[in-house]
């Protein structure tokens, strides 16, 4: 099963479970947006006064914590793009492309500045 498969397997699996709960009726984009911003906010908690090195070099625990916080993120992610009918890999390939021109490699290799900065330099 290629990944856009798995991930149109997901997007059912995910509209069965909240259709199967009435759920549907409180997975309005807002409210699904709110609840990815809440989990992407328990993401960074599990990050929080770590070193660099430190969030590179998880504990087995932590990083099942950290696995489960990015799944819950990728859950509400999914929920969004079906209730707005949005194809995230179509949607993901788009804005690559779109990065590769704002950010062309001549310009900004080593360096993490946002795009319009580097139009100054």
């Amino acid at each position: 099963m290629t990944s856009e498969d798995q991930i149109m397997a997901l997007r059912q699996r995910l509209a069965r479970f909240a259709d199967d709960r009435d759920w549907d009726r409180f997975h309005s984009p807002k409210n699904l947006s709110m609840a990815l911003i809440a989990e992407a906010a328990e993401l960074v908690e599990h990050f929080q006064w770590l070193s660099e090195q430190d969030s590179q070099n998880l504990s087995p625990e932590k990083h099942e914590a950290v696995a489960m916080e990015l799944a819950d993120i990728f859950i509400y992610l999914i929920r969004i793009a079906d209730r707005l009918n949005v194809d995230l890999v179509t949607s993901a390939w788009k804005k690559i492309e779109i990065n590769e021109v704002r950010y062309p490699v001549d310009k900004v290799k080593g360096s993490a500045r946002r795009a319009s900065e580097y139009d100054r330099s």
